[in-house]
């Protein structure tokens, strides 16, 4: 399902690449010294934490604020730690979608879910302590010096985990078990539950910034696009996806009866549309010169990628 990149293809892939690495390598170093094992009775709870937090997935979030953040020269030292706790923030959802009350998954990310290497009471607590680590990482003078800086951006944190954005998004997925939600019903949930966190790791990178709310239209604009086109190659990936690759069960959406993107809009027209959203995404970057890079070939990417 790989989309055509274009003129530079090379350049985007090889830049995508490396930034990736370096973002992974880089959030996992620093969850290993967030989450050091205490030698009390604390320590399976943090064993769980970084169970799930530690190696794996994509990156995506920390690498959207890395992307946003370098638009305006911010040491990366800095967006790294925001990328954590937006990513703490990810990995705590996933902890609790996963368990048997919600999705009852019994693998993330190519192992085992929390709640099987460990029990359901430890993931519960693990996926609250990633959910209030994000907040104590982000309010520490680490992250910025300005407190205003880091009050705006446990604010908006907060907002786009909350009943406004990932937690409402989740309470329309279980709803749509037992619904027939339409495509605009379906596009609201995935605003909501997927998109945003990502909206959130880009306008942290403009947080960081200092750019005023009323100039960071073309950022929501792109964040808004490539959640919903990551969303929509989802829903293809499980239709077509290979379960080894991804790490996950496949086809659960369809065997609970849920309405996606694939079944409302059919495969072809899914997979058009998740190609538009990338140039639609890419085109509220043209104000931006070589320094939003990173951003397109992130857009690109989350068509492309095979897990």
């Amino acid at each position: 399902m790989a989309a055509h990149i274009g003129e530079g293809s090379g350049d985007y892939a090889a830049l995508l690449s490396a930034a990736q690495a370096e973002v992974a390598e880089g959030i996992d170093r620093l969850f290993e010294q967030l989450l050091t094992i205490p030698a009390d009775p604390r320590e399976p709870l943090y064993r769980a934490m970084r169970h799930a937090a530690i190696g794996g997935g994509k990156r995506l979030r920390p690498l959207l604020v890395r992307a946003a953040a370098d638009l305006f020269h911010i040491d990366r030292a800095l967006s790294l730690r925001v990328g954590a706790a937006v990513e703490a923030m990810h990995v705590y959802s996933l902890i609790h979608d996963d368990l048997p009350c919600m999705d009852d998954d019994d693998m993330r990310r190519g192992k085992p879910t929390v709640h099987r290497a460990y029990d359901e009471a430890t993931a519960i607590l693990a996926g609250d302590s990633l959910h209030a680590l994000a907040f104590e990482w982000l309010v520490d003078p680490a992250t910025h010096s300005d407190p205003f800086v880091r009050a705006e951006l446990m604010k908006e944190l907060a907002h786009a985990a909350g009943p406004a954005g990932m937690a409402g998004g989740q309470m329309m997925d279980l709803a749509a078990e037992k619904s027939n939600f339409d495509l605009h019903t379906v596009t609201r949930l995935q605003q909501l539950k997927t998109g945003a966190l990502i909206g959130f790791s880009v306008e942290a990178g403009a947080i960081l910034g200092r750019l005023p709310p009323d100039a960071r239209a073309p950022l929501r604009g792109y964040a808004r696009d490539i959640g919903l086109a990551f969303q929509i190659a989802d829903d293809i990936m499980d239709v077509e996806g290979d379960e080894a690759l991804a790490g996950k069960a496949l086809q659960k959406d369809d065997a609970a009866g849920k309405a996606t993107f694939v079944t409302l809009m059919g495969l072809e027209r899914a997979r058009d549309q998740a190609h538009a959203l990338v140039e639609q995404a890419v085109g509220h970057l043209a104000g931006f010169g070589e320094e939003a890079a990173l951003l397109r070939a992130i857009a690109r990417f989350v068509v492309e990628r095979d897990r």
